[in-house]
């Protein structure tokens, strides 16, 4: 078995259609990678992952909106089709078998949410504050037992 994971931003809003009775969430996932020419100039190369969703559980998808950051997972497939111009073009597409939301770039807030995404959230809660040996001030020789 090969698995393909991928963690990137959203192109566009995702797309959810029914095919042959069961439910498909189509959405493409960009990662773009930073690294120097021979000349020393710096680059982009940014890789397109097209990501087929068969699920029952389409309750994720209000939150795939364009520039929301994913982790993907599943088995790639790569596909060819024709060009108009004759030649023959290739695409990677993932099978997805796990998705998880990880934040959004958007102009609201910056990370994860930024109020627009309700209470669905991957990311843990805040942690509670544990108070430091300095502020326990109970005197040590009073502990039950």
């Amino acid at each position: 078995m090969i698995k393909l994971q991928v963690i990137g931003n959203l192109g566009k809003d995702c797309v959810t259609n029914t095919v042959n009775g069961k439910n498909v969430i189509n959405f493409n996932v960009a990662h773009t990678e930073k690294f120097r020419d021979a000349q020393g100039n710096q680059k982009d190369k940014t890789i397109w992952v097209e990501c087929a969703y068969w699920t029952d559980r389409t309750g994720i998808a209000p939150y795939l909106k364009k520039g929301t950051q994913v982790y993907a997972e599943g088995t790639p497939e790569v596909r060819t089709y024709p060009k108009n111009d004759g030649t023959t073009g290739v695409s990677l597409t993932l099978r997805v078998q796990t998705v998880q939301l990880l934040g959004s770039r958007g102009s609201e807030g910056g990370g994860y949410g930024g109020g627009s995404e309700g209470g669905y959230s991957s990311q843990s809660a805040p942690a509670s504050r544990v108070p430091s040996p300095g502020d326990i001030t109970e005197p040590i020789d009073d502990l039950p037992f």
